[in-house]
């Protein structure tokens, strides 16, 4: 199984209603069965505490293989990145991992 984390730097706009109630759920419906499920976290503190979180958003997306994330994310790319303006000014950063226990 594969997670792809997308991570939102604090200090800019961010609409986490937009985010949690029309990009992710876009998402999901672009994407099909091959989403397994989708998860967000937001950010309350760095490691210090008192000190402000680095990320003020982290979102996730469960696939079975890489394979099947690109099959399903590939073909929506555009829309998807497209959309990453209507709630954000920052430039999320991405990382794809293969979960190795969970």
């Amino acid at each position: 199984m594969i997670r792809v984390s997308i991570c939102y730097p604090a200090g800019g706009k961010f609409d986490e209603d937009y985010y949690l109630n029309k990009h992710m759920p876009m998402i999901a419906e672009k994407a099909g069965p091959a989403l397994l499920r989708w998860e967000a976290d937001k950010g309350l503190s760095g490691a210090v505490p008192g000190q402000p979180a680095p990320f003020v958003m982290m979102g996730y997306l469960y696939f079975n293989s890489l394979p099947e994330f690109m099959q399903a994310f590939a073909p929506h790319a555009a829309a998807i990145i497209g959309d990453v303006p209507n709630y954000t000014d920052q430039s999320p950063q991405l990382q794809i991992y293969e979960i190795v226990k969970g």
